[in-house]
């Protein structure tokens, strides 16, 4: 998973039909969980568009999706946000949340 600055989520969420912004802080002991599980899904689901950004970083864009906590994963498809996961669960939750919204071959 890699790194986007304000720009780069910006640009991707306007290009890309379905993509995910995992938002965290590096201090957040759960944010660490999450980002491993988020690993998991990412190896599982290698056509998946996501990347992270530290919400100390991307202040405007994490305030205009009004962001409550962290970790958050913010779904958007066709450039507009679809859902906010806070509650980790487990793999196979963010695995499910996340193929939701990818397309299936037909």
């Amino acid at each position: 998973m890699k790194e986007w600055t304000l720009q780069q989520v910006q640009d991707v969420v306007e290009q890309k039909e379905v993509v995910f912004v995992y938002f965290y802080t590096t201090m957040c002991g759960t944010c660490q969980v999450a980002s491993k599980m988020l690993r998991v899904v990412e190896e599982l689901l290698p056509d998946l568009c996501i990347g992270m950004s530290n919400v100390n970083y991307v202040e405007p864009i994490a305030h205009a999706l009004e962001i409550e906590s962290v970790p958050c994963l913010v779904a958007f498809q066709g450039g507009k946000m679809v859902e906010k996961v806070y509650a980790f669960r487990s793999v196979e939750h963010v695995y499910m949340t996340c193929k939701q919204y990818m397309k299936t071959p037909e």
